[in-house]
């Protein structure tokens, strides 16, 4: 009798696993809504090419693909805790690679509890300054906080975004104090150049690109090889006399550490087939965003590399985790 028992546990066991295994296959996945976490909040970046990407992929994969708002460090841990089957995936920025080096205590590790899936996008950041400024160059920008250091300020979506990273790059590059003002996202920060609350950004161009052309902002140099299309009489950084500044803004989906190998393919793959659209490459252009992919071995070893050498950069500013 006991034989028969153990051979029937044995076959409960083998059945168990072959139903997990194919929960799990690439050919059924996903088998219900997928959420995709977003740690800014609503009209970010971020925000805008998760949503692009949620309504093509819920069409491809015929199942509902959410975009869930939890700006900040929560969102992210979150996102780290959750079940490691695919379907909590989140939609995040480089800034991903510095939150423990700014936060003490941090319950996750941004690299060895993600498994990267792919890049999404980069997207320019162009140096804007409010009108108040009384500058019109990067030189005489430059200039004023060296007279006045300490007094000029510059903006961030808050201090694990992408543009604080550019921010705090540009402050080291030029040798300047210039002091950091954190908001809660993207349109804040905006807002607050414009009307003459805070002195700079290093902003993203798509979000910034019609108040620049409206005369709300004024840009001053833009982090990108060649001048852009869009703002033909913005110098590059090089052009602009800082050749030795160089800052690439990426996008990109992560998922918990652990989504199977197979999954993680999958979505990777997917993601890659809906960035080839043309309606999604014309409205990525509307975010100012140009649509890059890699594979998931490849934007691992990104993230591992930044997060090493921003980390290193924030030591070098005297910046400790709070």
């Amino acid at each position: 009798m006991k034989s028969v028992r153990n051979v029937l546990l044995l076959a409960v066991g083998l059945l168990a696993s072959a139903s997990s295994a194919f929960a799990q296959s690439p050919s059924t996945y996903p088998t219900k809504q997928v959420t995709i976490v977003n740690p800014f909040t609503a009209g970010s970046v971020s925000d805008l090419l998760a949503r692009i990407l949620a309504e093509k992929l819920g069409a491809l994969w015929k199942q509902n693909v959410i975009v869930e708002n939890k700006p900040g460090i929560a969102g992210t841990i979150g996102a780290a805790k959750s079940a490691n089957d695919g379907y909590t995936l989140i939609s995040t920025s480089n800034g991903h690679t510095i939150i423990a080096a700014l936060n003490q205590g941090l319950t996750i590790d941004p690299v060895k509890d993600f498994t990267g899936i792919t890049l999404i996008g980069s997207v320019p950041v162009v140096l804007i300054v409010t009108p108040e400024l009384p500058v019109k160059s990067l030189k005489e920008l430059i200039a004023l906080a060296k007279e006045k250091p300490g007094t000029l300020n510059f903006t961030s979506a808050g201090p694990a975004s992408s543009n604080y990273l550019a921010g705090e790059l540009f402050k080291q590059t030029a040798k300047i104090d210039i002091v950091h003002v954190p908001f809660r996202g993207t349109p804040e920060q905006l807002t607050s150049i414009m009307r003459g609350d805070s002195q700079m950004s290093l902003a993203f161009m798509g979000n910034a690109l019609p108040f620049i052309q409206s005369g709300k902002v004024r840009a001053l140099a833009i982090a990108t090889k060649t001048r852009n299309p869009a703002l033909p009489d913005v110098p590059t950084f090089a052009e602009a006399g800082m050749p030795e500044y160089e800052y690439d803004s990426w996008f990109g989906f992560m998922a918990p550490a652990g989504v199977p190998a197979p999954i993680v393919k999958k979505i990777n793959e997917d993601i890659a087939s809906v960035l080839k659209l043309p309606d999604v490459q014309e409205r990525w252009k509307t975010v100012g965003a140009l649509a890059v992919t890699n594979t998931p071995e490849q934007f691992n070893a990104i993230i591992r590399a930044d997060t090493e050498r921003y980390g290193q950069l924030l030591k070098a500013a005297g910046i400790t985790p709070k």
